[in-house]
């Protein structure tokens, strides 16, 4: 995350290091700074901050032990999800779930997120939706489909979807459930016709949550919930 996109400020009185993690805490609270955000360059940190590396490091140092941020080393400091988060995740990957009760829990998180969206109308995330479905769309038209990718793009798709709901709680745990499909089976895109028809599938919920159509996205999503689901099955039998 850029210092021009965030309101990164020089400190005040008091034990730098303990300033500096007070900072951070803040905009985490706040939601300035959200799981999975990056941090400035040390350099660029410490320059506006009006501290010396060494403090901004042992800052670091101390909320990484706390659990608030992640040291990726070659990629940068990062912040974590919450401790829930991530129990959450370890406790659920480790359950045996069938593909039933995991589009039957599809449906309970991203209905209701479905029609949130549309309610709340949220114009920079539903531009994010946007983005995603079309991301979603090129890559879809590519010669040569990466089908590794395009997963990845519907899972963002959908997750953008839960994030225009301004739903915290559903946020994360729709992450967790998607994060399980993902371990559990491969892409459904490759059954005959499917890339088509889950294309046709998205532009319906796109158009009816850029529409505020509640009811027709609640629709569209259940449509497309449970298209998946049974192609998902086929792929099963298949095997």
């Amino acid at each position: 995350m850029d210092t021009k996109d965030t309101p990164w400020e020089p400190l005040g009185q008091g034990k730098v290091t303990d300033r500096i993690a007070q900072q951070i805490l803040l905009l985490i609270a706040r939601e300035q700074l959200r799981p999975g955000d990056r941090l400035p360059a040390e350099r660029e940190l410490a320059t506006v901050l009006e501290v010396s590396r060494p403090s901004l490091r042992e800052a670091v140092r101390s909320l990484q032990a706390q659990g608030h941020l992640e040291v990726r080393h070659g990629s940068g400091v990062f912040v974590a999800e919450p401790h829930t988060v991530r129990e959450l995740r370890a406790a659920v990957l480790q359950q045996q779930l069938s593909l039933d009760e995991l589009f039957a829990m599809r449906e309970v998180l991203e209905l209701p997120a479905a029609v949130w969206a549309a309610e709340r109308r949220d114009a920079d995330k539903l531009d994010a939706v946007r983005g995603a479905y079309e991301a979603l769309v090129a890559a879809a038209e590519e010669p040569d489909i990466d089908l590794q990718r395009l997963r990845a793009l519907d899972t963002a798709f959908h997750l953008s979807i839960v994030d225009a709901a301004g739903n915290r709680f559903l946020e994360q745990t729709a992450g967790v459930l998607h994060d399980m499909l993902a371990a559990g089976m491969r892409t459904t895109m490759w059954v005959p016709g499917r890339l088509e028809t889950s294309q046709r599938e998205h532009e319906r919920i796109l158009v009816a949550l850029l529409a505020g159509d509640a009811a027709a996205a609640r629709r569209a999503a259940r449509r497309h919930i449970r298209a998946a689901h049974i192609a998902g099955l086929s792929r099963i039998e298949a095997t």
